[in-house]
């Protein structure tokens, strides 16, 4: 159906209908903008949570369980996932939401232009319709002029007392009124043809035509709006392949889960390797058995001295009782440096110092080609001067030999670190697990035990320092186990389980105490007597 044909005289509600039509389509256009906004504040958002989540390389240890591994690839599909939101929000802005404003202009600009038309041929056949009225006006009033001068012109030709020079004059009045009559007559048929025809080509061409540039332009918009939604969903289509191997991947890392491995990490992280403790034998005092002075039969279970604190710098602070046993040792050394990596295990340590050596041997290798460039560039300037002072070269080769000789002296250090490595690690080791040393020698009870019951004598410094009446067990730098578990409650004490393998950071000094890291990087202090050295 046409406009222009049947909406021929709706002129006021077409003028309203396509402005409602421009205003539903900028309505959309806000719509699309702030889909926009929301995806894009969604993709954000998401890219946030994944990098919130991220594991810190630098700072968290690299995840072994298959259940962290398949939780860091979740977090990187979601991080694609939300890559992919950011794209659409692209292309949403330049495909979607950019061509319906432009085209929201080009429609407004365009309505404006068609109803200007409608107003102007509105206008013409106005126009015509005055010019016409005003000949139909003008004939009508000569015609009745000269019906008078036609009754006049009877009254004269009955009237016995008028002259005949009257009578012709009155005839001759006639006859040039009627002659103007008659082009009154004709001047209005021709701007009644002419307005006929203006009027019928008005509603039969020049409104149609008009219409129906409206009609399209209404049609088109309904298209461009049909179009963008198409539009919409089309650019979400098109990352959805790459959402569904996003999503894809995330179903593969639950997939991935293996909680046997999980299990045999665990396994691997924390097994001792040594048997459970055997049977207590039979101790017959009949038969000449004897117990240490001041045990009872609930001794074997190893006694734990209670840990009051920790310094900053790592050294432990003693309660009343354990400052008399800090006189039989030394106090504990601080932590070596990390350069040495002496805070982890042997085989960790052994690792890194590999890693470390291995980067030195590349960095003096550079040095060293750099030397090489460096003498023959010498050689060149030496040779022909123009090109460059040797003196120069000759500064920055003895820059280069000290750096050399620095990553040399580095490099032997670090090796003999490593052998020192390779020793820990295959230093033996071993306890004894009879009854008779359920609690070993000199630990910090019987030393209390010797102090309270032999009597009070005063000791000078040397006396104390000399003392060897309190062994202590020897356990080298290397991996242990728990004998025993300890609970840890003091501060600056660390809580160990049995079997546990612990990493020694500082030797006994004599005080019956021990500092060793766990698995997890923690550390702190434990009773000597509770550990066993693994022999690894």
């Amino acid at each position: 159906m046409s406009w222009g044909t049947e909406l021929w005289d709706q002129f006021d509600n077409l003028e309203k209908h396509t402005q409602w039509g421009i205003e539903f389509l900028e309505k959309y256009s806000k719509f699309v903008k702030e889909r926009i906004e929301v995806e894009q504040t969604y993709g954000k958002l998401l890219r946030n949570l994944a990098r919130k989540y991220s594991p810190k390389r630098g700072k968290d240890e690299e995840p072994r369980f298959s259940a962290c591994l398949s939780f860091n690839t979740v977090l990187n599909e979601l991080n694609s996932y939300a890559m992919q939101r950011e794209v659409m929000v692209e292309e949403m802005s330049e495909k979607v939401q950019g061509e319906l404003l432009k085209f929201s202009q080009e429609l407004r600009s365009e309505r404006k232009r068609h109803f200007q038309d409608v107003r102007k041929a509105t206008q013409h056949i106005e126009q015509c319709l005055k010019l016409m009225d005003s000949s139909k006006k003008k004939f009508e009033r000569e015609w009745k002029e000269a019906e008078k001068l036609q009754m006049n012109l009877e009254k004269l030709e009955h009237d016995c007392n008028t002259t005949k020079l009257d009578v012709d004059k009155a005839r001759t009045q006639l006859n040039a009124r009627l002659h103007v009559v008659e082009e009154s007559k004709n001047e209005y048929a021709s701007q009644l043809q002419n307005f006929n025809q203006e009027q019928r080509k008005h509603f039969t061409v020049s409104l149609p035509q008009i219409y129906q540039g409206l009609q399209d332009l209404d049609e088109k918009r309904s298209l461009t709006l049909g179009g963008s939604y198409k539009a919409l969903a089309g650019v979400e289509q098109q990352i959805s392949p790459i959402i569904s191997k996003c999503l894809e991947g995330m179903v593969n890392a639950g997939n991935s889960v293996d909680v046997k491995k999980d299990s045999a990490v665990v396994v691997e992280m924390y097994k001792s390797g040594l048997e459970a403790p055997g049977d207590y034998p039979f101790e017959d005092f009949t038969q000449g058995a004897t117990r240490p002075r001041g045990r009872t039969g609930s001794d074997c279970i190893p006694a734990v001295p209670k840990m009051d604190g920790v310094t900053s710098d790592g050294k432990q602070i003693m309660s009343k009782t354990k400052n008399k046993l800090w006189l039989f040792g030394k106090k504990p050394m601080k932590n070596s440096t990390l350069e040495d990596y002496n805070n982890l295990p042997p085989e960790q340590r052994h690792r890194k110092l590999q890693q470390r050596l291995s980067e030195l041997k590349k960095e003096l290798q550079k040095e060293l080609d750099q030397r090489d460039g460096m003498v023959k560039m010498k050689d060149v300037y030496e040779k022909n001067p123009n090109l460059g002072d040797s003196t120069v070269i000759e500064t920055s080769i003895s820059e280069n030999s000290a750096t050399i000789e620095r990553l040399q002296t580095e490099i032997a250090r670090i090796e003999s670190l490593l052998l020192e490595t390779k020793g820990g690690q295959s230093s033996p080791g071993g306890t004894n697990h009879s009854s008779d040393d359920c609690h070993p020698a000199g630990s910090p009870e019987d030393t209390m035990y010797e102090d309270l019951t032999g009597g009070f004598q005063e000791f000078d410094d040397d006396e104390f320092e000399n003392d060897d009446e309190v062994p202590t067990p020897s356990l080298s730098y290397g991996c242990v186990k728990a004998l025993y578990p300890y609970d840890g409650k003091d501060e600056g004490s660390l809580v160990i389980h049995a079997n546990e393998v612990l990493n020694i950071i500082e030797k006994d000094k004599g005080d019956g105490w021990t500092r060793v890291s766990n698995q997890r990087g923690k550390a702190g202090y434990v009773p000597t007597s509770y550990l066993e050295s693994t022999g690894a």
